[in-house]
């Protein structure tokens, strides 16, 4: 039986911990020993729970959180984007089942703060730790990765976002959405997200989502896929103002040499996140093979 959420993210605790050292150590290429050992569990241990964390093994996992697994990835995501372009499609097909839709808020909605917006929220475990949900009856609008001390703040912030909105607290539908995001099943809905973004930011929000779990961008190559190749800096910005993660993937984004940048919510999770999808892709493929 599958580990519940909460499972994953006690787990994902563990995994972080790793994870970091592992990114801080990267010239001793440190061996599964030397990392139980840094965070203080057998080598059993923790291949057991990376094992039923990531579904791979974790020799296999730490291989997608290096530099040179970065490197190749946006090799391959370069030759898929010309390849698409190539054939007059807009981006490579999706490897997932998991489906989004969004819609914008016009500029009156925005300009209106959120007056007779009522937004429901609420904090549930994911793979990844906690997160904050906020939705509203048209879609999520709000999804960001939280720790114990950070989530009042968290909420805060959320309101003075939407000053003039009503907020409802339901816990019980915020456990659900994550279901939903975290376990896909064939009944899975498809996920409605509710956008407030100047024009440009919409677009770049729309390039984000296109690319595939698994696949990396750099930031260069996003602005080609977005149509504005000279605005590096201005994509970086948009990225920055994106309140929903996961679904609107600006971790898949990293520099041209390979770094896992910044990402508001630790480079140890969008590093964890790259490497997560493409063990899920891996996992996924593997099964495919089996059963052929």
């Amino acid at each position: 039986m599958r580990n519940s959420l909460a499972d994953q993210a006690r787990q994902y605790d563990m995994v972080a911990r790793a994870i970091n050292y592992i990114r801080n150590n990267p010239h001793q290429q440190p061996s599964l020993k030397d990392i139980a050992a840094n965070i203080g569990l057998s080598e059993f241990h923790l291949q057991k729970i990376f094992s039923e964390w990531a579904g791979i093994s974790p020799k296999r996992f730490l291989q997608f959180v290096t530099k040179e697994y970065a490197r190749q990835a946006l090799r391959h995501s370069a030759d898929l984007l010309a390849t698409s372009h190539a054939a007059g499609l807009s981006s490579p097909g999706r490897l997932h089942d998991l489906m989004v839709t969004c819609e914008a808020m016009t500029p009156g909605e925005i300009k209106a703060l959120g007056a007779g917006l009522e937004i429901r929220f609420g904090a549930a475990p994911t793979p990844f730790g906690d997160a904050l949900i906020a939705w509203t009856t048209r879609g999520i609008c709000h999804l960001g990765f939280v720790d114990d001390a950070t989530l009042d703040s968290a909420v805060v912030t959320l309101k003075q976002n939407w000053p003039a909105a009503s907020f409802i607290y339901d816990q019980q539908r915020a456990l659900q959405i994550s279901r939903e995001i975290f376990v896909l099943t064939p009944s899975t809905p498809p996920l409605h997200l509710l956008l407030r973004g100047t024009n440009f930011q919409l677009k770049v929000w729309e390039a984000l989502i296109a690319i595939a779990p698994g696949e990396v961008l750099s930031y260069s190559k996003l602005g080609q896929k977005a149509g504005m190749p000279k605005a590096c800096r201005s994509i970086g910005t948009a990225i920055a103002k994106n309140n929903i993660a996961l679904l609107i993937p600006c971790h898949r984004v990293i520099r041209d040499n390979g770094e896992i940048s910044s990402y508001r919510w630790g480079a140890d999770r969008k590093t964890a996140l790259i490497a997560w999808e493409a063990a899920q892709i891996e996992q996924k493929r593997t099964g495919q093979q089996n059963n052929t």
